[in-house]
């Protein structure tokens, strides 16, 4: 099996240089970039990229407008690496799309564990025997790892999809911020639970009339529920 190839994106040679250096050292392949232009015409013309690891300050394009321009045709996996720990900030990162964030400065083992982390729950969920989620209007193929409503095929993120299924796997449930978190998030995550809302709100913008289906449960969480006869 080929190894699977990251672009690293961010002004800072050293960094990319040292970055570079351990994430070969895992077995990935490693391209790099030097602005938000350069990452961008790496994405569109290497069609075997796996993954994005982007830096949010750059010239040209900053890294928020690149994550922002990629998930208009992709779901490949992206990684902000910023400075910046704000809450707003992190949030902002999520909005625009992107699977994890990392405030600097960071170890680069804790980098390469977020990649292997990302990658594991981006590919090794899926089943070897096709599974399909049908509630409500939307559709689910764990396998394909592919997303319809209503016969639309819809875009998301790695981490939109986990949650997705995650709501669907769980109809009509109460579920608390700390049990998705805990769910989807998983352990590595150092975030807070008000980034649950910001995927919460993309997934039922993308999803259209049928995101009304996922319901607030004030000072709780979210219950996915369908009209009863969609539920099925």
């Amino acid at each position: 099996m080929a190894a699977k190839k990251i672009l690293i994106a961010d002004d800072e040679p050293r960094l990319r240089k040292l970055l570079s250096d351990y994430l070969s050292r895992e077995g990935y392949q490693v391209v790099e970039a030097g602005d938000g232009e350069q990452a961008l015409d790496v994405f569109y013309r290497d069609r075997e990229l796996d993954m994005m690891i982007l830096d949010v300050m750059m010239p040209e394009r900053d890294g928020l407008q690149v994550c922002r321009e990629m998930r208009e045709t992709s779901t490949l996996p992206i990684i902000l690496l910023t400075a910046k720990s704000e809450e707003s900030d992190v949030l902002a990162g999520y909005e625009c799309g992107a699977d994890e964030y990392i405030s600097k400065p960071f170890s680069p083992r804790i980098l390469v564990a977020r990649v292997n982390a990302l990658f594991r729950r981006s590919e090794g969920a899926a089943p070897k025997e096709s599974k399909v989620l049908c509630k409500g209007g939307i559709m689910i193929d764990l396998a394909a790892h592919q997303v319809k409503a209503d016969g639309r095929e819809v875009m998301l993120s790695v981490k939109e999809f986990e949650l997705l299924t995650y709501f669907l796997e769980n109809t009509g449930l109460a579920l608390s911020r700390d049990m998705i978190l805990n769910s989807v998030w998983d352990y590595d995550y150092f975030g807070d639970a008000r980034t649950i809302d910001t995927h919460v709100k993309k997934l039922r913008a993308k999803l259209g009339d049928r995101g009304e289906y996922i319901k607030t449960i004030w000072g709780y969480g979210y219950k996915f529920e369908p009209d009863e006869d969609e539920a099925g």
